[in-house]
């Protein structure tokens, strides 16, 4: 039987931690673009909210992972798939924190070095794709802590 304190903490945990990465990926976000006339500020002040979401979604998937496998040794069964859910988020946390955002920081930086915006320079293309490979993971994030939640959440047997 799991400890109730546990599991609390758990289901505590990762919901605070989708709810973060829910409310800043689809509504402040969005909503600094909608509410900033300037894009590139918008973008700077959003860069550096993913920047710090990809830490502690680094940091929150860690220590779930050993949750789940406290839990897995006391014989929940169930937690073998959270396990593998939590290594997705913690790879996508991986390639944002790590990879894609300092790399679309630098060409921003290399930009605004050269008194542009990462649009006009000549690395546009490249930013943009790396925007929507940045914006693939974590939408994939997301809905794989969304999975997460649904899962543990659910009433046990």
């Amino acid at each position: 039987m799991i400890p109730t304190f546990a599991q609390r903490i758990f289901n505590l945990l990762s919901g605070l931690w989708v709810g973060g990465l829910l409310s800043i990926g689809f509504l402040v976000v969005p909503t600094l673009f909608s509410s900033l006339g300037d894009r590139q500020v918008a973008g700077i002040v959003a860069a550096s909210l993913f920047k710090s979401t990809a830490y502690i979604s680094v940091l929150t998937s860690i220590v779930l992972m050993v949750l789940a496998n406290y839990f897995v040794r006391l014989g929940k069964s169930q937690y073998r798939l959270d396990r593998w859910i939590l290594l997705g988020m913690l790879a996508c946390a991986i390639a944002a924190a790590f990879i894609i955002i300092p790399w679309m920081n630098s060409l921003r930086d290399q930009a605004l070095y050269l008194g542009l915006s990462v649009r006009e320079s000549t690395h546009a293309v490249l930013f943009g794709r790396l925007h929507g490979v940045s914006s693939a993971i974590y939408m994939l994030q997301t809905l794989l802590g969304i999975v997460l939640v649904w899962r543990t959440t659910k009433n046990a047997d």
